[in-house]
């Protein structure tokens, strides 16, 4: 008769240590089995005599509002300021967050098609919803209405940047593109144009008709929502 080896360790998943129960679930049942702060904890990999891994990315979720968007904002002294969290692990976090970001971005270029400023406004909160502090964008289009190039021309602070129209103009030809589409964020929220974005478009349109490009919208994005110029009758 085969005796029970009594110093076999158990392959139950809650037999084992806390730091290891989200590495042995997620090999067990697989990446989407596991929660966020499980998903969370693979990454922070070890705790501290107080916490284990697990509560230490249950106090990052709570620290964001339990919204992994919102995590995407932190910075780094942010992270830091949990215990735990010092600043390799801190790296690590904010590495794995921005790979996420660009899968996200990685194949929507080749695929999407604006039809509507809804499908821009899509688009652009992807590419710039972690941002705090102002950018000022193109996106360029082929004659199908399909995005062919995504770029930020400037960056600013938190309450403007500022646009060149020789470098936009520039970009769209070496990109052979006819149309493009302006876009900028507002990290205050307010969607309203104030008027230097009004006298910028006014300035690449007129720029643009020269070379035969036509700038087919300008966008503002926050956490609100959109603003079109083109929607709201500004062009």
């Amino acid at each position: 008769m085969l005796m029970k080896n009594v110093n076999m360790p158990s392959t139950s998943i809650k037999n084992w240590a806390p730091d290891d129960q989200p590495r042995e679930k997620l090999l067990q049942l697989g990446s989407s089995a596991l929660s966020n702060a499980e998903l969370l904890a693979i990454l922070i990999r070890t705790g501290t005599r107080e916490s284990s891994a697990l509560e230490i990315a249950r106090q990052l979720l709570k620290k964001s509002s339990d919204n992994l968007q919102e995590m995407g904002k932190l910075s780094i002294a942010d992270i830091k300021k949990i215990k735990g969290m010092g600043f390799t692990k801190s790296i690590t976090l904010m590495a794995a967050l921005e790979l996420g970001r660009r899968r996200s971005n990685s194949t929507s270029i080749e695929r999407v098609t604006i039809k509507s400023s809804n499908d821009v406004a899509h688009f652009l909160t992807i590419k710039l919803k972690d941002l705090s502090y102002e950018v000022f964008a193109v996106l360029l289009l082929n004659r199908a209405n399909k995005i062919i190039h995504f770029e930020i021309i400037s960056r600013g602070g938190i309450t403007g940047t500022i646009a060149d129209p020789r470098l936009i103009l520039k970009l769209a030809i070496e990109n052979n593109a006819t149309g493009l589409i302006l876009c900028h964020n507002h990290p205050s929220g307010n969607l309203q144009p104030s008027k230097a974005d009004k006298d910028i478009t006014e300035k690449i349109i007129k720029a643009a008709s020269l070379l035969d490009i036509k700038i087919l919208d300008h966008l503002i994005v926050s956490d609100e929502g959109y603003f079109s110029f083109l929607d709201e009758g500004l062009m």
